[in-house]
């Protein structure tokens, strides 16, 4: 089993950043991939940022440019680097992690932004 714990969310203005972060223990010996999805109210979850083990990134196109997604294999944890924050950006973000061919999910932290 696999344990992520987030932190990192929180209120902040438009144009602001945050960092949040992900970190993962357990019974860890095969992270294939650690993202960062993220859900507001009344919509679906949908991918912020991924990272595979050899460092490829991938963002959806609301977060080119703005947010960076980063790993620490020695710490089994994932970052994501949220720069010029707008309200759209209001949602809870949860971390995933892909371990051994399973799916994992953080608990999920709350990021608002205003304007």
């Amino acid at each position: 089993q696999v344990q992520l714990l987030e932190s990192g969310g929180g209120l902040v203005q438009a144009g602001g950043s945050l960092r949040l972060s992900c970190a993962a223990s357990g019974s860890i010996f095969a992270i294939n991939v650690m993202g960062w999805y993220r859900q507001a109210p009344g919509k679906q979850r949908e991918l912020v940022a991924s990272i595979i083990t050899g460092g490829s990134t991938n963002y959806a196109d609301s977060a080119k440019g703005r947010f960076t997604i980063s790993r620490d294999s020695s710490k089994n944890s994932v970052y994501l680097q949220m720069n010029s924050l707008k309200p759209e950006d209001t949602a809870a973000y949860y971390c995933q992690v892909i371990h051994a061919g399973r799916i994992y999910w953080g608990q999920g932290t709350q990021v608002t932004v205003s304007s």
